[in-house]
């Protein structure tokens, strides 16, 4: 068993979005990413199967998709598979928390 606070752990960055491995198994991944206003993680995507989800913890901001964008606050949970291109824009200080399955 393992326990962890995200709010206490994961820290911001002027220069640019912070990154904290929380779980990494066979399973599943979770990792928490934290932007500071204006930052962002840009469109990607994997070539595998699998699905990943990418929940807003605090702040709000965009889902980025190929071509389109969707508002993204506190409590909004996007989830996709992990071929589809995906990214996140912060337009507030933002917390999100994204679970990839199974892991890359």
């Amino acid at each position: 068993m393992k326990m962890m606070n995200i709010f206490e752990e994961g820290s911001f960055s002027d220069k640019a979005m912070k990154k904290l491995l929380v779980h990494d198994s066979p399973y599943f991944r979770i990792i928490n990413f934290n932007f500071k206003a204006g930052q962002e993680l840009p469109i990607h995507s994997h070539e595998l199967e699998g699905q990943l989800s990418i929940q807003v913890l605090e702040g709000e901001g965009e889902y980025l998709a190929k071509d389109k964008t969707l508002p993204a606050k506190t409590g909004d949970i996007l989830i996709c598979e992990i071929a589809e291109p995906h990214g996140v824009r912060a337009v507030t200080d933002m917390r999100v928390l994204v679970t990839i399955a199974p892991p890359l």
